[in-house]
């Protein structure tokens, strides 16, 4: 059985093939620049790669160069489209209407367009690439997965926000959070390698990449994350300036002379770890910076250290106590010296780390990061969001029945 797993953005579309008989990925590739200059395909299957330029106006187009790749290009790895049993797609906002993965319909998407006001750019991405991949194969079972639905078993307490409660059921302004695929899918590897129910532990989940959440965990549901209405609350990240006092916003518009949609708008693509650094976003030359003594450089590793410290210990204490903390996607997989710095300022828990093994982990596997006396268990588990999907994708459409 295979399944097709698509992640729309507004001009590019991540795909992954997935043979579910082994849950292993058999062709993956992107479609860029869509609806721009010289729109090309990048293509992995048998351990080569591919790069096409083709037209791709819009994502309906780039589904069809997508479909042509897998049955035509010289890495084909299907012989027809009847060989794809379903398609699962990855939605950021699933907003108020949705608290779980559903087969897509004309009232799906006619639903998720509502929630175009709190989330612009990732609706208008998401809906195209449903809506393309529809056109293009109308007789394929398709189901969305929400980023958001994870967290929709938040208390009140935890989701809503301190304003007017008239603004939350009138505009639906409240913490939805963001990454739940991610988490989910750590739940359930965490539970298997402690052998216990999803259900039966308590744990920190630290997705840790260019946007990053922390979330707690317990009885096998999300009760707190650090992301809120949009991804830019909670954590610095790579780019997003995390949590902020609002009236930042206001204050930097007058003395930029800009709207406050621009404001919001350097927040999430100006600020962060760029922006404290003056130098990137990615790790790699953060560390590299560092390394060669740039004090900015490191004040934002510290910065992000310390605020990602923050959010697991406000975490432990909604949890009150945990069995596991675990560290995931591509900064939490690896960068140890990032996961040291959070480790020690955790041992008033009594939580005791391995540092050697932490500094020299092998990439992509499963390790244990603790040490037996350790009284919270700490994990670097490799996320997968796609496969997450794709087993939701086969139980939505009934695939196996």
């Amino acid at each position: 059985m295979k399944i097709l797993i698509i992640n729309a953005g507004s001009s590019s579309i991540k795909f992954q093939l997935f043979e579910m008989e082994n849950e292993k990925v058999i062709a993956k590739g992107a479609c860029q620049m869509i609806g721009l200059a010289d729109p090309f395909i990048e293509f992995k299957a048998n351990g080569r790669e591919i790069i096409k330029h083709l037209p791709m106006k819009d994502h309906t187009q780039a589904l069809e160069a997508v479909l042509d790749t897998l049955l035509n290009s010289e890495l084909a790895v299907i012989k027809s489209f009847d060989e794809i049993s379903a398609v699962g797609h990855r939605c950021v906002q699933g907003g108020w209407l949705y608290s779980e993965s559903v087969l897509i319909t004309d009232e799906v998407i006619e639903n998720l367009k509502k929630t175009k006001d709190i989330s612009p750019l990732h609706a208008e991405a998401n809906i195209a690439g449903m809506v393309g991949c529809r056109k293009v194969m109308p007789n394929t079972p398709q189901v969305v997965v929400f980023d958001t639905a994870f967290h929709s078993t938040m208390p009140e307490k935890a989701f809503m926000y301190g304003i007017k409660y008239e603004d939350y059921e009138n505009f639906h302004v409240r913490k939805y959070g963001f990454h739940g695929t991610s988490h989910r899918y750590i739940l359930g590897e965490t539970a298997k390698i402690m052998g216990k129910d999803p259900k039966d532990i308590k744990i920190v989940s630290c997705h840790i990449g260019n946007g990053s959440s922390i979330t707690a965990i317990s009885g096998g549901k999300s009760i707190d994350t650090s992301m809120g209405f949009t991804p830019l609350e909670g954590v610095m990240m790579g780019t997003r300036s995390g949590d902020i006092d609002p009236t930042v916003v206001a204050f930097l518009a007058d003395k930029k002379n800009k709207t406050a949609s621009q404001i919001i708008d350097y927040l999430n693509k100006e600020s962060g770890v760029m922006g404290i650094s003056g130098v990137s976003s990615d790790m790699r030359e953060l560390n590299d910076a560092i390394q060669k003594g740039n004090e900015r450089a490191k004040l934002a590793l510290d910065m992000m250290c310390y605020r990602i410290t923050k959010h697991v210990g406000a975490m432990l204490t909604v949890l009150n106590g945990a069995d596991a903390i675990v560290f995931t996607a591509g900064i939490g997989e690896n960068q140890e010296d990032l996961r040291e710095k959070v480790l020690d300022s955790l041992s008033f828990v009594g939580v005791k780390f391995d540092r050697e093994k932490n500094n020299h982990l092998p990439r992509g596997t499963v390790e244990e990061i603790s040490t037996p006396d350790s009284k919270i268990k700490v994990y670097r588990i490799p996320t997968n969001e796609e496969l997450l999907i794709a087993r939701d994708t086969v139980e939505v459409a009934k695939l196996n029945n």
